[in-house]
């Protein structure tokens, strides 16, 4: 992954991505892209990538910021006959959302074994770490960080349904219970392996 090392970057602190600072010319490319569908695919966010030359992960960011501040705008302006037709638009952009999708990402057993080892050591890794990760296991950035963002939502749903007086041994016990259950409900996702009950 090439650095940019522009003057249209900030570096911020605790090893995040650095904020992207998008021209004039670029913020009317995406929102115009924006206005015509507001969850691009694939395909249309690396054309954009290409257009105004930066990372595709930096134009999906765009896009879930711009969707969300979105959402903020039209809860705080209310209106009925607004809000049903925005239900019938809403569908029309989810059928095509599923359409565009990014086809689900399959990991091998190695793969695997190095994202739930890094998983354990630090489920909140920096961005350092992540392109480490990517680059060892050959995949993109940005699916790592989607598999620790997955990873992590997984794991907190099943610690809310722990009870606090466990000890460490049951709750890893527990995890492997879990690991195991997705492998065998999700064979064509997950690979079952011996070197992952370390």
């Amino acid at each position: 992954m090439a650095q940019d090392n522009s003057p249209n970057k900030t570096i911020t602190m605790n090893q995040r991505c650095t904020r992207t600072k998008f021209t004039e010319d670029q913020l009317k490319i995406l929102i115009k892209a924006f206005d015509q569908n507001p969850y691009p695919g694939c395909a249309t966010k690396q054309r954009l990538a290409l257009e105004i030359n930066t990372d595709e992960s930096r134009i999906q960011i765009w896009f879930q910021n711009r969707r969300a501040r979105h959402q903020c705008q039209k809860k705080s302006e209310p209106d009925e006959d607004l809000e049903s037709s925005q239900d019938q638009d809403h569908s029309e952009e989810e059928i095509q959302s599923r359409e565009d999708r990014r086809c689900r990402t399959s990991y091998t057993s190695s793969q695997l074994h190095t994202l739930i080892r890094a998983f354990m050591n630090n489920p909140y890794p920096g961005i350092d770490t992540r392109e480490q990760l990517a680059k060892e296991i050959g995949i993109p950035e940005s699916r790592v960080q989607i598999w620790f963002q997955n990873w992590r939502s997984r794991f907190h749903v099943q610690r809310k349904r722990e009870p606090d007086d466990q000890d460490s041994e049951q709750r890893q016990d527990q995890e492997q219970d879990l690991w195991d259950e997705r492998v065998q409900h999700h064979p064509d996702v997950f690979v079952s392996d011996p070197k992952f009950s370390d």
